[in-house]
């Protein structure tokens, strides 16, 4: 039977029991696993899981071997996800209805990765109910929840994959149980498919029909078995999104297109430096009587209007005249903060060995990224004197209702915080600045809002993807790797959305001793898929006066693109080809399947033109691997191309990727989930990051932060789902855009006979475009829209 949770201590399994009663256990001291669940009191059917077993002294997943494992292997970021919320695993609920529908209010923020449609396949495999018949919604802010409503760390379908399925086992057996008495026919002769309950005389029974008759007057405890995988007819197959449909045709609901009574639209005028703060406003009677604004207000972080079209609020941001005062990051520049991160570097501990060995080294540096979710940072608030209700994509709603709560001067539990869906994140909906600032906004004029920021307002005072320099030394003698050695500094990642809080209740169970916030997360998700010797990773972090965030994949790809490049190095001073260096390091099986699987899609060592060339890499993450082969283009003919008003340079020509997460849930969602990640990566190392000057950014909009777009796009991309190696999922949603990133790197170096080490390549280069005005904050609305379009 597949479990998620082997490598947990099995005293974490059971919390105690509501009252009801137990189920015997049957198959008690015969190895068989069961699980243990609620029937809850209600008027339908409704069921929990309770994450324990029935049948105890199972065997650890980790056993002792003969070398000592790295602590990701054995404990990482994501099994302190899981470990989190296993404790309140009970308290979220499956319903079937009379309609013959079931519904799941998952616990998590779906913001384009899939996750109710996973979420649906689950259930749909338990219940034996078709997926169109299966209503997934995201939950509201639940404190009771505790951590198990944080959507991060790639950890959803890893935390959710039991008890769900648990859930709708239960569910299951309880309709088979009720229709025994209905159908008059011993349950052994029943059967269940597509929500209906068949005897073998042919009578039958809808599970809607049951699920009154399926409800308990009061909670009752029981236990169940899950389905073999031997068995599944939906996890496991390819699936086309539940949610497809609705979002080509317009359908889907995002926190911009609710209809909440009363609600206008509301911008914010935002000062000329990072964090800056409102001194006086000149003109406040003048905007205030501009067409359509109903409010002007002065808030923490600007200065905020209402009206009733955005275009309006548009006009009104940008005819305020502001005073402001200093921000937190005054005349900083990427000069500046790169002698403060050199200046923080941790020393290297292994001295130089020659001439008993030889040693390549290198210094990178990563610049400031932006999230780029396409759905700009919006929220929706109705704030009265005694209550709010607030909405919005919220991957941490617990903590943004505990925020809200003290920024207004409420009792939480007066504050509603519901989650709607969002339209991309890459982490930057980890955090309820925009929630915040609505409630803070409505609160001030009395009036409920929907405040949207716009693009430049993300670029220049939303979060970023910080700063950092990785240094790296290794050493070798005789053809064999002795040490490896990584010392990344980086500008603070604020873990304020609540990953924090989980970390300081974990402590006790953490085996990374006193380190701090980041530090722990750092050595809870690096992971070095080769054998390099005696290896050290360790991380500093400087200058807290940035908006920063744990974007996707937080440290991994600058770290595994580093690492990547030095094995490039590695190979070619000892005389090795580069692929072939690889799979003589990588440690394991699943690692090397996908290497191997890249490397022969991807025809390694292939002929190519000068100034053409491949990189390959490999990255481990959250009990999943993937490998990705990359070829690039640097010939002058390719790196000179123009585009209006864009950055073209060297282009990715082609990309295969080999995916292995255990237990792919729906292999058509990974495969998109590894498409977005290689976008990612391939941006990271050519052409996306910010340029900071005089304590501001200089992107404005996505015209000069250039993400990947379809002129760079790899006209060749190929991605290969694994086979299942393992009866359990594992983390997908960030795993592609470290391997990503480290491919393309690795391939310009082999392009140009040159290692890169500044990221992303333009940086260095010519700024590329004109950036846009501080004051006023935000640009007029082009009206050449039609001449832009490619």
């Amino acid at each position: 039977m597949m479990d998620v949770h082997d490598r947990l201590p099995q005293e974490q399994h059971e919390p105690a029991a509501p009252v009801g009663q137990d189920v015997p256990h049957p198959h008690a001291g015969i190895g068989r696993r069961r699980f243990l669940g609620f029937i809850l009191a209600a008027p339908t059917l409704a069921v929990a899981a309770q994450l324990g077993e029935a049948a105890a002294g199972t065997t650890p997943a980790h056993a002792a071997s003969a070398s000592l494992p790295e602590l990701t292997t054995l404990f990482d970021l994501n099994d302190m996800l899981t470990d989190a919320a296993l404790p309140t695993a009970g308290l979220v609920t499956l319903h079937v209805h009379t309609d013959g529908t079931a519904s799941f209010a998952l616990p998590r923020a779906e913001v384009g990765q899939g996750i109710t449609t996973s979420t649906a396949m689950l259930i749909a495999e338990e219940l034996d109910l078709p997926l169109e018949k299966i209503h997934v919604t995201l939950a509201d802010a639940r404190p009771e929840l505790l951590f198990n409503q944080l959507t991060g760390g790639s950890n959803t379908t890893i935390s959710t994959y039991t008890p769900i399925r648990v859930a709708a086992a239960i569910a299951r057996a309880r309709l088979l149980e009720a229709a025994v008495e209905v159908l008059g026919a011993e349950i052994s002769t029943l059967t269940t498919k597509a929500g209906v309950i068949t005897a073998r005389n042919g009578r039958s029974a809808t599970y809607g029909s049951l699920a009154e008759k399926a409800a308990s007057l009061k909670t009752v405890r029981v236990a169940t078995d899950l389905k073999p995988r031997s068995a599944f007819s939906v996890i496991g197959t390819a699936r086309n999104r539940v949610d497809a449909l609705a979002s080509v045709t317009g359908r889907k609901q995002f926190a911009m297109d609710l209809h909440v009574p009363g609600a206008s639209p509301a911008m914010v005028c935002r000062p000329p430096t990072i964090n800056g703060t409102v001194r006086s406003v000149q003109n406040l009677a003048a905007v205030r009587a501009m067409p359509g604004v109903t409010d002007v207000a002065a808030i923490s972080t600007g200065v905020a209007v209402r009206a009733r079209t955005f275009g309006q609020c548009i006009d009104a941001v940008r005819a305020l005249k502001v005073t402001w005062g200093p921000g937190t990051a005054e005349r900083a520049s990427d000069d500046t903060v790169l002698r403060e991160l050199k200046a923080a570097e941790v020393p290297l501990a292994v001295p130089r060995l020659d001439p008993l060995a030889k040693t390549v080294e290198g210094t990178f540096t990563f610049h400031f990224a932006s999230n780029s979710a396409l759905e700009p940072n919006c929220a929706v608030a109705d704030v009265r004197s005694d209550r709010a209700e607030i909405w919005a994509a919220l991957k941490s709603p617990i903590v943004a209702k505990e925020a809200i709560a003290v920024k207004l001067g409420l009792l939480p539990g007066a504050v509603t915080v519901h989650v709607t869906e969002g339209g991309g994140s890459f982490g930057r909906k980890l955090f309820s600045d925009a929630a915040l600032e609505a409630a803070e906004i409505s609160q001030a004029m009395g009036k409920p809002v929907k405040l949207m920021w716009h693009r430049t307002d993300e670029f220049r005072q939303g979060r970023t993807h910080p700063m950092a320099t990785s240094r790296v030394r290794a050493t070798y003698t005789l053809g064999r790797v002795l040490t490896y050695e990584q010392r990344h500094t980086s500008v603070s990642t604020d873990f304020g959305h609540g990953l924090g809080e989980i970390i300081t209740a974990s402590a006790a169970k953490l085996p990374v001793g006193d380190l701090t916030f980041s530090e722990t997360i750092f050595t809870l998700t690096q992971q070095t898929p080769y054998d390099l010797g005696l290896t050290t990773q360790l991380l500093n972090e400087v200058d807290k006066g940035f908006n920063t965030g744990s974007m996707r994949n937080i440290y991994s790809p600058n770290v595994r693109c580093a690492q990547e490049l030095i094995l490039d190095r590695l190979a070619d001073e000892m005389g090795e080809d580069r692929l072939h260096l690889r799979r003589q390091l990588v440690k394991d099986d699943r690692a090397r399947a996908v290497l191997d699987k890249v490397a022969e899609l991807g025809h390694w060592g292939r002929e190519l033109p000068a100034g053409m060339a491949q990189g390959i890499a490999v990255h481990p993450e959250y009990h999943g691997v993937v490998a990705v082969l990359a070829e690039i283009d640097c010939r002058p003919q390719t790196t000179g191309r123009h585009v209006l008003d864009a950055y073209t340079g060297p282009r990715v020509t082609r990309v295969v990727c080999a995916v292995d997460v255990g237990l792919a849930i729906n292999p058509k969602g990974l495969a998109a989930q590894m498409m977005g990640g290689i976008m990612d990566g391939i941006a990271l190392t050519l052409t996306s990051g910010l340029h900071l000057k005089d304590g501001m950014f200089l992107e404005g909009s996505w015209d000069n932060y250039f993400y990947t777009r379809q002129w760079n796009t790899p006209p060749e991309l190929e991605i290969v789902v694994m086979p299942p190696t393992s009866g359990k999922p594992g983390g997908a949603g960030e795993l592609a855009v470290g391997a990503a990133s480290a491919a393309v790197a690795c391939a310009y170096g082999a392009a140009t006979g040159t290692m890169p080490t500044t990221f992303p390549l333009n940086h260095s280069g010519p700024l590329g475009f004109e950036p846009l005005p501080t004051v006023p904050p935000i640009p007029q609305s082009p009206t050449d829209g039609l001449d832009r379009a490619y």
